[in-house]
């Protein structure tokens, strides 16, 4: 048995096609089943963060730094958490995340009942990790799919994360009453329960993630894509810069999730100022939700059975007929909503099909390295984009902000088209 490459493991032996098919259905599982956990322990914090950032600094104005701070982890842990895994594989990259999410949760315990802000902060930032390895767990889904099925692999483990996301925040009341008396505050009681959350959701990556998807592929990669060379995030930059599909891959990821980001963050005080109540809010946030999650199966089918760059383009004229809904309701709360739910439908067309076409794209050895990019690009832009979509807000009002994030959408839907025309397939993937 020969040394797995760019690891000193042995590999895995070869597989006949019978055998590899119910390997990818035992991944898919065991992935869905993860971010079941992993997605719910994030919302069931995240949603109690602004008002543990105002009790623990004593300013309201201080609020929105906690949820910046886990957006930011989330980011600087991608190309960490990447280069981990080009080295060893899917398996101990994720399980690290969620150790170092757990760890965070831990963090914010602490600082809530210390009182100490700066704690909280550093806290936030490593609890990110675990939104990172909740990304990352799409593309792991996709290293033993067959390239006509990968969009469906990854909107499988995407779908996955709709019961975590519905069922968080509602979770955040239990979860906060279950200290009440304790020590703990009880703003800081969801955290507990996502450390709890999180340790299980690493246990079952590590014993039941095997053999390691990544490392499986490797093995079974055509020989000259099984160079040490190739599992650097050095190579995967030089993969994207090499491939006018991954550059249209990582384009469309980063915009439809800025946008997304951009404009629902701000959409609670917009429909606060023309009279909704928390119930209505929750709703409109709800069908968002539903809309970015729910449907993601139907997205990964077409983007398998249409195209990738079919399906971006769906997600660009989406988004925009989202932000012309939402820009344009005003007192109509209907509009809003239906403006919310289109929103995230585009948000899942975009995550999807662009997540498939940057692993079409790229080498199977670069393509780790490529993917953590890939979150670290996205994440980025979104944390800037909802950073500045608070300053256009209270400058120009909500119109002028979903204005500005459909003109993102602009070099995203002219990078399409030209990729379509002059770079209609890759060799190595799936047609457009």
């Amino acid at each position: 048995m020969t040394a797995t490459p760019g690891t000193d493991r042995p590999a895995p032996p070869p597989l006949a096609l019978p055998d590899l098919a119910r390997l990818q259905k035992r991944t898919s599982r065991v992935l869905m089943a993860g971010q079941v956990l992993g997605g719910l322990g994030v919302p069931i914090s995240i949603a109690l963060a602004p008002v543990l950032a105002t009790e623990v600094s004593g300013t309201e104005a201080l609020s929105g730094f906690a949820s910046t701070a886990s957006v930011i982890g989330t980011a600087l842990v991608s190309l960490p958490l990447a280069a981990l895994m080009t080295a060893r594989g899917r398996r101990p990259g994720l399980v690290l995340a969620y150790a170092i999410g757990a760890v965070g949760a831990g963090l914010v315990v602490l600082a809530a009942t210390v009182k100490n802000f700066p704690l909280l902060l550093l806290g936030m930032a490593a609890f990110g990790a675990a939104s990172s390895a909740n990304l990352q767990a799409r593309f792991a889904a996709a290293d033993l799919a067959a390239p006509d099925r990968r969009a469906r692999a990854i909107s499988l483990v995407v779908w996955s994360s709709t019961l975590g996301a519905v069922l968080g925040p509602n979770l955040s009341a239990p979860a906060s009453r279950s200290f009440a008396g304790t020590s703990i505050p009880e703003t800081a009681g969801p955290f507990v329960w996502a450390a709890v959350v999180f340790v299980l959701t690493g246990a079952l990556i590590a014993v039941l993630l095997r053999p390691d998807p990544l490392l499986t592929a490797r093995a079974l990669a055509a020989p000259e894509e099984r160079t040490r060379e190739g599992h650097s995030i050095r190579a995967g930059i030089a993969a994207v810069r090499a491939s006018p599909r991954a550059r249209l891959a990582l384009l469309t990821v980063a915009v439809s999730h800025t946008t997304m980001v951009s404009i629902m963050v701000m959409t609670p005080v917009d429909l606060g100022h023309h009279g909704a109540g928390l119930e209505l809010v929750g709703l409109v946030i709800s069908g968002h939700i539903a809309g970015m999650f729910a449907f993601s199966p139907l997205m990964g089918w077409l983007a398998d059975r249409l195209g990738r760059l079919t399906v971006i383009g769906l997600a660009a004229g989406l988004l925009s007929v989202a932000a012309l809904l939402a820009g344009t309701a005003g007192p109509s709360h209907g509009r809003s909503a239906l403006g919310l739910f289109l929103l995230g439908l585009g948000w899942s067309a975009g995550m999807v099909a662009g997540s498939a076409l940057l692993t079409d794209s790229v080498p199977q050895a670069a393509r780790a390295a490529v993917q953590g990019l890939s979150d670290l690009t996205m994440n980025t832009a979104a944390g800037v984009g909802g950073a500045a979509a608070g300053v256009i807000m209270s400058q120009a009002g909500y119109g002028w902000l979903n204005a500005v994030g459909a003109s993102l959408l602009l070099p995203m839907a002219a990078l399409a088209l030209f990729t379509a025309r002059r770079h209609p397939a890759d060799p190595k993937g799936v047609s457009g």
